[in-house]
């Protein structure tokens, strides 16, 4: 199968089975689709809609998302994950905005100029949102490709990687870059899946590689699996005599930066000190919190406060929040999970 058959029997397949509905495909515009694929980084299509349609509500556009207080983007951003991803959104909004004139870059190569943007993209932010001729190698159009070319090895490969993008390059049209774009992603997605991919029902089948030695489950290679350490801490629920919770904000980059936390203490008597009289304590049911790289077993002590120390209500970094009318700030999940099951208890 030459270059041109292979996209165009990409792009057969997409006008009769491709995903044309979604949201962010909807008066499509260099920023809309940037915000889409940012969300779409380590996240499937069904937890992102809602959390775009909301977005998109309070931020129409770059203007509006370059203004935005930062906890208020974070706060949009809580229960998706990948925190960074939210920080990275609003500083490059404000570069766009700066250093752009307000309005996106022209082409893949200026458009990783934006904090948080790589190649691939940028490759689509170019091709969808700009109608440009551009390449993108996101997870799903990896393992299409590896398929279909038996491409031994772990993407996260260097030697492996510039492999994928060779051929995803040679393949992509001049002509319809926009669907093309959309239809190899959408194909890795409903078609070439992780697990029980529907080969059957695949136009690329026929010429797939890995179908025909029988191996599609072998490609992409995975990733060397590592025991993930474990970590432990210890955070406090400490309700003031009003019912207020006590957060503090984590610093802007790290774990869970910039965003709002139960505090941590090494000791009981660090509350006594430095927040106010105990009224009285209990230990919680904690929870384990896993991230990418380490476990996080959390112990949770509820505390009740009789008084707070004067100082406490005006420091930088802490905050009364009110469980029943929250303020829209952005909340580590593991935190939103242990507030619901504390005032689960105490109603």
């Amino acid at each position: 199968m030459t270059n041109t058959q292979f996209s165009d029997t990409v792009l057969q397949w997409f006008d009769q089975h491709g995903r044309k509905h979604l949201p962010w495909q909807q008066n499509t515009t260099p920023y809309r689709v940037w915000v889409s694929e940012i969300m779409l980084q380590q996240t499937q299509v069904a937890t992102v809609i809602p959390y775009y349609e909301r977005f998109m509500a309070r931020f129409p556009n770059v203007t509006s998302l370059a203004g935005a207080e930062i906890d208020e983007v974070m706060h949009l951003w809580t229960g998706l994950g990948y925190y960074s991803r939210a920080r990275n959104l609003h500083k490059a909004a404000q570069y766009v905005m700066n250093e752009c004139g307000g309005e996106f870059p022209q082409g893949q190569e200026a458009l990783t100029a934006l904090p948080g943007v790589g190649r691939s993209t940028a490759g689509a932010i170019e091709a969808i949102g700009n109608n440009g001729v551009a390449t993108i190698l996101d997870g799903n159009v990896k393992r299409l490709l590896a398929r279909y070319h038996a491409v031994e090895g772990w993407p996260g490969q260097g030697r492996v990687e510039a492999e994928l993008w060779r051929f995803a390059e040679q393949y992509t049209p001049s002509a319809r870059c926009a669907d093309y774009t959309q239809a190899m992603m959408d194909m890795g997605a409903t078609l070439c899946t992780r697990s029980k991919p529907r080969c059957y029902e695949c136009p690329l089948q026929p010429n797939c590689q890995a179908y025909a030695q029988n191996r599609v489950a072998d490609f992409p290679g995975k990733k060397p699996r590592k025991a993930l350490p474990v970590r432990h801490t210890v955070m406090y629920i400490v309700a003031d005599p009003d019912g207020m919770i006590l957060l503090n904000q984590r610093p802007p980059t790290g774990l869970w930066g910039g965003l709002w936390i139960l505090p941590e203490f090494d000791e009981l008597d660090d509350i006594q000190r430095h927040i106010g009289d105990i009224d009285g304590h209990n230990p919680l049911p904690g929870l384990r919190h896993t991230f990418s790289h380490f476990h996080l077993d959390i112990e949770v002590i509820s505390v009740t406060l009789s008084k707070i120390h004067p100082q406490v209500m005006a420091s930088d970094g802490q905050l009364w929040y009110n469980y029943h009318s929250p303020q829209a700030i952005g909340l580590a999940a593991p935190v939103v999970q242990l507030l619901d099951r504390y005032h689960e208890e105490v109603q």
